[in-house]
């Protein structure tokens, strides 16, 4: 086309006669309005051709480098892809444990997101260790985010079936071993009975106290909504065996009570033969012959349940966990216990303390009286109360004990 182009361009002419008309500028018009659209084909054709060469070099550069380096000036790398895989991801086998959003809650459960193709249910029943109607009665609330275990499948949605209470079975069980481990005494609630003991329930488990390991003669009903402090026997999780005693435990807290020292007390119940009094978890008896000096013919005349009272432990088996108690040695005079109740509790720690005082002087005269008869011992009781030394070692004037009243029959 271009060779056509300088053809049309390129003619001449020869001049005319002068006598006639110049045909020449007509020619050059004939010319010029034939060549203008052709040269601008010829260019349009270029730029197309052009065009389609550049696309297509494109196109075999990216199929080249699709071949060759796939990655090239990509910032999401291969690794990249892979952790997201395995943040997004998860098992689904049962017993699997998985991260997870609450984000709807209604009376019978909770929605859960754990990123899954589809969002996890979590019942009522699998949201707490303890019995409740209500998921939110476990603070389970929208935004909550948790760890669950996955303990089902819905076919229906292919949803998966979530549980907290799972879980903080397994963290109970744990802190039982570890406060058997440290044997430390705990509060559980009675909340059954069967022919051989007590139910009670220790750290959410239900827990088994056989008669054997009761420490006072209460009877399972009397025991029946009450928290009785208790020790661990056995923790055996695989079995689901958890025995508890409750006469370790007072055995335990007896110890830290003393010959004499004054308690504050519940009455439980009352017997013909005395009133079984709380003292901080632990049934003594208030036998009847104990409550005053005063012959006491009707204990509900003096006593009823739920009465709150100071007491003195006046002995303690501490084997059998059973403990004596006593109102009658913290009586001023005689009978005040059956008149003047109040008066006995407000001296109750002055009398106590004047009846400690006598038990020692009656233990040392006792015990005078052994080394008198004990020569070998290397002291001696003179006849004027002195307790001296027969050696040089002890002190020349010994104990003075002439002051010492006799004691008193308690």
């Amino acid at each position: 086309m271009a060779s056509l182009a300088q053809q049309f361009t390129g003619l001449r002419c020869p001049p005319l006669s002068s006598s006639g008309l110049s045909m020449k500028p007509k020619q050059t018009q004939r010319v010029g309005a034939f060549a203008s659209p052709i040269v601008s084909s010829v260019a349009i054709s270029n730029a197309q051709t052009k065009g389609r060469l550049e696309l297509k070099k494109m196109f075999e550069e990216a199929y080249e480098r699709c071949r060759t380096a796939p990655m090239e000036g990509v910032s999401f790398t291969l690794e990249d892809f892979q952790n997201a895989l395995e943040k997004y991801d998860f098992d689904s086998e049962l017993g699997t444990k998985v991260k997870g959003t609450v984000f709807s809650t209604d009376a019978n459960g909770a929605l859960v997101d754990i990123t899954a193709k589809s969002s996890a249910y979590l019942p009522v029943q699998e949201a707490c260790i303890h019995k409740i109607k209500h998921v939110e009665e476990a603070r389970i609330v929208p935004g909550l985010r948790e760890e669950f275990v996955i303990i089902g499948e819905i076919e229906a949605d292919d949803s998966l079936v979530l549980s907290l209470r799972s879980i903080q079975f397994e963290l109970a069980w744990e802190r039982c071993r570890q406060l058997q481990a440290e044997d430390v005494v705990v509060k559980g609630k009675v909340v059954g009975a069967n022919k051989g003991g007590v139910v009670a329930l220790v750290e959410g488990l239900r827990g088994f106290v056989p008669f054997s390991q009761i420490s006072s003669k209460t009877t399972a009903e009397e025991l029946l909504d009450k928290e009785i402090p208790l020790k661990f026997v056995e923790v055996d999780e695989e079995q689901s065996r958890l025995v508890l005693s409750n006469r370790k435990a007072m055995a335990d807290s007896q110890a830290q009570l003393g010959i004499g020292s004054v308690v504050l007390g519940n009455v439980q119940s009352l017997k013909p033969y005395g009133a079984f009094i709380d003292i901080g978890g632990i049934n003594g008896l208030l036998h009847v012959s104990q409550i005053s000096h005063d012959r006491v013919s009707d204990i509900a005349t003096v006593l009823q349940p739920g009465d709150t009272l100071k007491v003195m432990i006046l002995s303690h088996d501490r084997e059998r966990g059973r403990v004596s108690l006593s109102t009658k040695k913290l009586e001023p005079t005689p009978g005040d216990m059956i008149r003047n109740p109040t008066l006995v509790f407000e001296k109750a720690e002055e009398m106590a303390q004047t009846f400690r005082q006598r038990i020692a002087q009656a233990e040392a005269m006792a015990r005078a009286d052994m080394l008198r008869f004990q020569p070998e011992s290397g002291l001696t009781l003179s006849s004027d109360g002195i307790l001296g030394p027969l050696t040089s070692d002890l002190p020349a004037e010994g104990l003075d004990l002439s002051d010492v009243p006799e004691g008193e029959d308690s």
